[in-house]
């Protein structure tokens, strides 16, 4: 279905000011290790706020990692509502199959409250362990690793716990998570397209995978906020939102680190309490900031491992921005925020095209990587260069056995759209090297690529780094065959 636009307004008359945004926009586009992507931000329920830096686009879906976890949570929401779910049963009476396999009275003891807030009685992380002891059926390998202590009593953010939710959600509906939400939540919201990706028992991975633009985002922040009210019409149970955002578990110096001051205020059913309001959020960046205190909701998308700072950013820009009253006066401002917001784009590598002098030298040339192997991803073994007829050319990524070709254009992002969506920029730097950026468009990831026609070897470096391996044709979202692919264990945060 196609989404209802949601209201705007300019942010003046919502209160905000428009020097707070540009302010936070400076400071994202002046940190060095901060890609950011998209922003939104709802006011009173009216966007005030959009942009999107070019090569990334409204409406395409976007990797949110753990942010899916909000969503997941959601689901069960849901289903408890729907008299299919009950939080404090044990998670194994969902699956009497294991009754017998499962013989710790800790795993025996755990409840789906436990598992929805991250509070299954483990220390760590145990993703790897329940993948690999029973890959068939991950949920069985979980509840076989025993909890170091009793569930509710210490938290772990654990990848199997909001796996478990998740499959205990598609086991009583019968349904994937998408299929569940779509009716029930999607529809009603207006989220167009959602895709998640899948294991190989045909679940949806809920605690991370799901694909969706960053309004989808946005929405479920403003449902959120409206403790489950939408346009008049209650989508989620009376009083969830609360509940969900009502920290169950400390979370302080859980992670190891005391400067993430963000990550210490506790944990609810799939969302984190924050500084200011709470937070879905996914690694990378991926950001749903809800702000009862100020009636906002920031939506984001971006590329960095330092999180808190985004946050951090947050928190001195934008909250003083959020004033109590209209602001009177500044059409001006507003309209400069606008203008500004349309030109969003991200820096383009540096390049021109081949020196024509080289080009024959170039014309089908093949590299191998650099000392033997690909160390930030091992499947790349091979790249070529071809020209065309027109005086196109192409860089051809050969990885898993997998060949991918990258149309290789001008100044600034040529975007392409099959056999996966991704934009390129930059070209050669000289007449021996060719340097690109690769930008999978629905991931937050980035692929450096450079080749030299010297020794005939290649680098190709992450900047930020896929958290799931799979072929660079699989880095998208996963429509038609690409479901089918089996997904294994992945970290996330």
């Amino acid at each position: 279905m196609t989404a209802d636009p949601l209201p705007v307004s300019g942010p003046a008359a919502q209160g905000v000011d428009a020097a707070g945004v540009e302010a936070f926009l400076d400071a994202l586009e002046a940190a060095p290790d901060i890609e950011p992507h998209s922003l939104m931000i709802l006011r009173h329920g009216r966007l005030v706020a959009s942009g999107w830096w070019a090569p990334y686009a409204a409406g395409r879906p976007h990797l949110l990692y753990s942010l899916s976890k909000s969503f997941t949570a959601t689901a069960a929401a849901l289903a408890e509502a729907g008299g299919l779910l009950d939080f404090d049963a044990p998670v194994l009476s969902y699956f009497p199959e294991f009754e017998a396999d499962i013989t710790d009275p800790r795993s025996r003891a755990m409840l789906v409250r436990h598992v929805a807030s991250m509070a299954s009685g483990h220390e760590r992380e145990t993703v790897d362990e329940a993948f690999g002891t029973d890959p068939a059926e991950p949920v069985r390998g979980f509840l076989l690793q025993p909890p170091h202590r009793d569930p509710g009593t210490v938290f772990a953010y654990n990848q199997p716990c909001t796996y478990t939710l998740a499959a205990i959600v598609q086991r009583v509906t019968g349904q994937s998570l998408t299929d569940w939400l779509r009716p029930r939540l999607f529809d009603p919201l207006g989220v167009g397209e959602t895709l998640w990706q899948h294991d190989r028992t045909g679940r949806d991975l809920g605690f991370s995978g799901l694909h969706a633009a960053t309004d989808a985002v946005a929405r479920l922040g403003q449902l959120y906020l409206d403790d489950g009210m939408w346009r008049g019409e209650r989508l989620l149970p009376e009083g969830w939102a609360a509940r969900a955002s009502r920290p169950r578990i400390p979370t302080a110096g859980a992670m190891g680190e005391d400067d993430r001051q963000d990550w210490d205020r506790g944990y609810g059913y799939q969302f984190w309490l924050s500084r200011h309001g709470f937070r879905g959020d996914g690694a990378y960046g991926q950001f749903c900031l809800v702000l009862p205190g100020q009636d906002a909701v920031i939506a984001a998308t971006t590329a960095t491992e330092r999180m808190q700072e985004y946050l951090d950013l947050v928190w001195r820009h934008l909250l003083p921005a959020f004033r109590p009253a209209p602001l009177p006066g500044r059409e001006a401002a507003d309209a400069a925020l606008r203008d500004r917001l349309e030109r969003l784009e991200l820096p383009a590598a540096e390049g021109g095209p081949v020196p024509p002098e080289r080009a024959r030298d170039w014309t089908g040339a093949v590299f191998a990587p650099y000392g033997g192997s690909c160390e930030d991803h091992p499947g790349l073994t091979a790249a070529e260069v071809t020209g065309d007829d027109d005086g196109g050319w192409t860089l051809h990524l050969t990885d898993a056995g997998r060949r991918l070709g990258i149309p290789l254009g001008g100044k600034g992002w040529t975007v392409t759209e099959r056999p996966v969506p991704v934009a390129v920029s930059g070209g050669w730097t000289d007449g021996g090297t060719l340097a690109v950026d690769v930008v999978f468009l629905e991931t937050p990831h980035r692929l450096r690529v450079t080749c030299s026609l010297t020794d005939r070897t290649f680098t190709a470096r992450w900047a930020t780094r896929p958290l799931n391996a799979r072929p660079l044709t699989g880095m998208c979202a996963p429509r038609g065959s690409a479901r089918a692919r089996p997904e294994g264990p992945q970290e996330d945060a």
